[in-house]
C-alpha cells in the first residue's frame, strides 16, 4: 500500500509539474522554470526510488530483527532494530530538509532575476515603442496576471489531488498503529511480556511507515507551494 501510494504520488507529480512550470513560463519566469524543472523532477525521482527500494526494505528488516528479538529469550538484537528505525527517521528528516532548502534557494535566486528582467523589458517596450508602448506594457501585465491566477488555481488543484491520493492510506496506517498500541495495552495485564513487546514492535513499525508516507506527501505539497510562490515573488519585483 505504501509503495503504491508513493508511486501514484510520483506519477501524478510527473504530470502536474511540467504543466505548472509551463504556466510559470507564461508569467515571464523563464529562468525559474528552466532551473527548477530538472532539479524538481530529479529530486522527486531520486527520493521516490530511494524510499521504495531502500527505506521500506530497511523498515521491514528492522521489523524482522525486532520480532526475532522479542520472541526469543536467547537472541537479543533489539538495539539493532531500534537503530535502523531511528536511522530511517533521520534520513527522512534530512531528505525533506534538503529538498525544501534547494527549492527555496533556487526559487529565491531565479524569481528575482525573472522579476527584474520582466520589469526591464516592460520599461523598454513602454519607452521605445511610440504612442502605444505604454498600452502594450499594461496589456502584458494584464496577461501575466491572468496566467498567474491560472497557475495558482492549477497548483491548488494539484495539492488537493495529492491529499486525496494519500489521505486513505494515511488513515489506514493511523488506525493500524493505534490498534496495535491499544492491543498491547490491553494484553499487558493478562498476557506474556513477549506478546506485549511484539505488539508494540508492530505499532512502532506502522508508525515509521506512516511517517514515510506523510513525509513524501508533505514534500510534494511544499514543492508545489514553492513553485506557486516563485511567480508571486517575481510579480512583486515588477
Amino acid at each position: 500500500m505504501i509503495k503504491d501510494s508513493i508511486q501514484n504520488l510520483v506519477g501524478f507529480s510527473y504530470s502536474l509539474i511540467p504543466l505548472l512550470l509551463t504556466l510559470l513560463m507564461t508569467t515571464g519566469n523563464i529562468a525559474s522554470a528552466s532551473m527548477i524543472q530538472p532539479i524538481l523532477l530529479l529530486l522527486i525521482t531520486f527520493i521516490g526510488s530511494g524510499i521504495t527500494t531502500f527505506i521500506i526494505p530497511l523498515v521491514l528488516i528492522s521489523t524482522s530483527i525486532g520480532i526475532i528479538s522479542k520472541i526469543s529469550s536467547r537472541i537479543k538484537i533489539d538495539k539493532i532494530s531500534k537503530f535502523m528505525s531511528s536511522s530511517v527517521i533521520w534520513i527522512l528528516g534530512i531528505v525533506l530538509t534538503l529538498f525544501v532548502s534547494v527549492l527555496s534557494l533556487e526559487g529565491s535566486l531565479t524569481s528575482s532575476v525573472d522579476g527584474i528582467t520582466a520589469k526591464t523589458a516592460k520599461a523598454a517596450v513602454s519607452t521605445v515603442i511610440p504612442v502605444v508602448g505604454k498600452i502594450l506594457g499594461d496589456s502584458v501585465d494584464a496577461v501575466i496576471g491572468c496566467a498567474g491566477i491560472l497557475k495558482n488555481a492549477v497548483g491548488v488543484v494539484g495539492i488537493v489531488v495529492i491529499i486525496s491520493i494519500c489521505i486513505v492510506p494515511i488513515l489506514k496506517l493511523t488506525v493500524l498503529t493505534v490498534s496495535y498500541y491499544i492491543a498491547a495495552a490491553i494484553c499487558q495485564p493478562i498476557s506474556d511480556e513477549k506478546i506485549v513487546s511484539l505488539l508494540s514492535q508492530m505499532g512502532d513499525t506502522f508508525k515509521v511507515l506512516l511517517a514515510i508516507l506523510i513525509s513524501v506527501s508533505v514534500m510534494l505539497i511544499v514543492g508545489i507551494a514553492i513553485v506557486i510562490k516563485m511567480s508571486n515573488s517575481s510579480l512583486m519585483y515588477r
